[in-house]
């Protein structure tokens, strides 16, 4: 049973703030920052470094999270799926959440500079003004591309674990960037699916909304096609084992098996086992890499 605070209470307050941050969003992150770590040091990473990455990380997604809340609050208010939202209910005002994103952001900052590397604190604060300049303020409303592209924000964390342990860049983090980069289209249209009467309530382009079930369909499994392609790559030019090549494959036809599934049939109980697996898929994903680096 859920509990229910009285909107005056200090634990109204602390949720109502939590909620802001979008925590579920900053747990998908969490799983691709930390398995990457792993890959990159080719071995088990120093916990304080994994427990200094894991803060820092989650700082500035809570803090892209919050301005995000703070500059949507006039279509949450129009779509049931956001309509109990903080900014939208009154919990918080709009003074008050942007001073937290700036704390969380700046926080998220100085602890990653002092703990990690500059490399890493200047990827996750790049991340926050993409998603908050790019996508939230530009292309959610104004394009079809907006997830397409925006996107790229959720894909900067492989960035940062790998950044954290390396100090560097090269071709497996960039591929392990492209696979989340393509496997943000199909997880949130599959989602965008169900609640298209929303984003059309709210005017937000989304590609359903605009160009309709099939061709968003058939967009599905074009982009499970390169994100199973990129995640393949991976294998080889990371030189991973049997382990993660099985997973790959394996979790790849899976995903495409969903994929078409919407596209032959475009209802909201196809859409909702894709968005559902997808979850699934990169945990697994990122998982069978941990597996694969340590046995």
């Amino acid at each position: 049973m859920m509990r229910v605070y009285s909107p005056d209470s200090i634990r109204f307050r602390i949720n109502s703030f939590f909620v802001l941050t979008k925590p579920a969003i900053i747990r998908t992150l969490l799983i691709t920052t930390v398995p990457t770590m792993f890959v990159a040091e080719e071995g088990t990473p120093s916990l304080w470094l994994i427990i200094a990455t894991m803060v820092g990380g989650s700082l500035a997604a809570a803090g892209a999270n919050s301005f995000n809340m703070v500059l949507d609050a006039d279509i949450d208010k129009k779509m049931n799926r956001t309509s109990n939202r903080p900014l939208v209910t009154g919990a918080i005002t709009p003074k008050e959440a942007t001073f937290f994103a700036f704390v969380l952001e700046i926080g998220a900052f100085i602890w990653l500079l002092s703990f990690v590397n500059l490399f890493s604190a200047f990827l996750a604060i790049s991340a926050t003004a993409f998603y908050v300049f790019v996508y939230t303020m530009w292309l959610k409303r104004s394009s079809t591309s907006n997830i397409v592209i925006g996107g790229a924000a959720g894909a900067v964390p492989v960035l940062i674990g790998w950044t954290a342990v390396t100090g560097t860049l090269g071709w497996a983090p960039i591929l392990l960037f492209s696979v989340i980069f393509f496997w943000t289209p199909p997880h949130f249209w599959a989602l965008a699916i169900n609640y298209r009467d929303d984003y059309a309530a709210a005017e937000i382009p989304m590609l359903p909304v605009v160009t309709g079930l099939k061709e968003t369909g058939r967009q599905i499994v074009l982009y499970s096609f390169v994100l199973i392609g990129f995640s393949v790559a991976f294998f080889f030019v990371a030189e991973m084992g049997i382990y993660y090549l099985i997973a790959a494959i394996g979790l790849g036809a899976l995903f495409l098996f969903f994929a078409f599934n919407i596209f032959f049939n475009p209802v909201e109980k196809n859409a909702s086992r894709l968005f559902h697996y997808s979850i699934t898929y990169i945990f697994l994903l990122f998982s069978s890499m941990v597996i694969d680096v340590l046995f």
